[in-house]
């Protein structure tokens, strides 16, 4: 990577960590701050490179235990929507998570609204908006809601993304270093009982 593409990645990855804020939004931020324009941005890849090390550098003493708080909470939903084959995504799932992050986790159903259901049953308050483009190019809506974390003392945001059950398949496709991007409800409790977060 080019020099200012090094400090483009550096200065989105303390917006991830001091802000809170997710990847995309946090290297536009960045870029319009300092880099020129037309820049092109960092691959998250090297944005979670820097975010790794600003954490070792600067949290090292409460980053383990606020991932682990969220783990432990994401755990907890998963739990509660088994019948859609959560897996946990982003930060969370990653081990880059701090007390401002939010917890992305993937689902699949054969009915796009199932989740929806699922939740007005559990007597859960939530907002819908459009996630996007699955890799097949349609769209996929996310179910937003918080729910308090004890551990952490503080309301936290989840995104439920609704896929449909064939998208499952390319649900654990690693990046390029072999790292998973996600993990289903036994993948987490896995990681949580190797790591203690």
């Amino acid at each position: 990577m080019k020099g200012w593409t090094i400090e483009l990645a550096a200065s989105a990855a303390r917006l991830v960590v001091e802000e809170g804020l997710e990847y995309a939004a946090a290297k536009r931020k960045a870029a319009r701050a300092f880099a020129p324009a037309r820049v092109e941005l960092p691959s998250n890849e090297a944005v979670e490179q820097q975010v790794r090390e600003h954490l070792a550098l600067f949290h090292a003493d409460t980053q383990p235990i606020e991932l682990h708080a969220l783990r432990c909470l994401a755990l907890r939903w998963m739990q509660r929507l088994a019948e859609f084959r959560p897996h946990l995504a982003g930060s969370v799932w990653r081990g880059t998570a701090t007390r401002l992050s939010a917890i992305h986790v993937d689902l699949f159903a054969d009915d796009p609204k199932a989740p929806e259901i699922a939740l007005v049953n559990l007597g859960i308050d939530y907002d819908t908006s459009e996630g996007g483009r699955n890799r097949r190019g349609e769209p996929f809506s996310v179910l937003s809601l918080t729910d308090r974390c004890p551990q952490l003392g503080q309301r936290v945001t989840l995104h439920l993304s609704v896929h449909d059950h064939d998208a499952q398949r390319g649900a654990l496709l690693p990046d390029p270093a072999g790292r998973s991007w996600r993990g289903d409800l036994r993948a987490l409790q896995s990681l949580m009982g190797e790591t203690g977060s």
